[in-house]
């Protein structure tokens, strides 16, 4: 009865701290990661998959698909917030934090816009979960998966957020109300050769 959150495996652009633009796929580390992770997933019984429609977060879910042997559902409603004119652009140049700004850069998405797409893709995952006989992986972004933290998820007493969500680290919530959390950011299928790197940027 679980949702399996998800984030992509690693890009160059995440570890060169740039806001990325949507066609940006995953680094030679990245598909490493996608391939550790799948090989998880793979010993914990999913019964389907949907992820973000976003290069980065689709080949990771690809790799969990040949691991698993499920279909891959697509939604934009999972994608990254819209930085507009920001992507492509280096984090630490712009002088002030787009990840927590709340109006919207030039051609992209507020925060509330932001947060009110990603209300409509918890109430969508938790749709689908209902139809299946196991858990679905939900592969996305770093801020989308912040965001349903942050807003659907009851978090158990005395544990905080990180402050950054892993490349492909998996988090458990309950599909059900009140939608508590089982497992938070956890990284334990990546050895070093395809470790998280902390300095990346998480989030853009």
């Amino acid at each position: 009865m679980s949702l399996f959150l998800i984030r992509h495996g690693e890009t160059a652009l995440n570890a060169a701290r740039v806001l990325q633009p949507i066609d940006t796929p995953l680094s030679a580390t990245g598909l490493l990661q996608a391939d550790a992770l799948a090989c998880r997933l793979s010993r914990l019984g999913l019964a389907g998959i949907v992820s973000s429609d976003l290069p980065r977060a689709l080949r990771t879910a690809e790799a969990i698909g040949a691991a698993t042997g499920l279909s891959i559902t697509t939604s934009q409603l999972l994608q990254e917030r819209n930085f507009g004119e920001l992507r492509g652009l280096r984090y630490d140049t712009l002088g002030f934090d787009p990840l927590v700004m709340t109006a919207a850069p030039a051609g992209g998405e507020s925060a509330r816009a932001f947060a009110d797409r990603v209300a409509k893709a918890f109430a969508m995952l938790v749709t689908m979960r209902a139809a299946l006989a196991g858990s679905l992986a939900v592969v996305t972004h770093g801020l989308v998966i912040r965001a349903i933290l942050d807003a659907h998820v009851v978090l158990p007493a005395g544990i905080e957020l990180p402050p950054r969500i892993g490349n492909t680290s998996l988090t458990i919530v309950s599909a059900v109300p009140p939608h508590g959390l089982a497992l938070l950011d956890c990284t334990s299928h990546l050895d070093n050769d395809s470790r998280d790197n902390e300095r990346s940027l998480s989030g853009g």
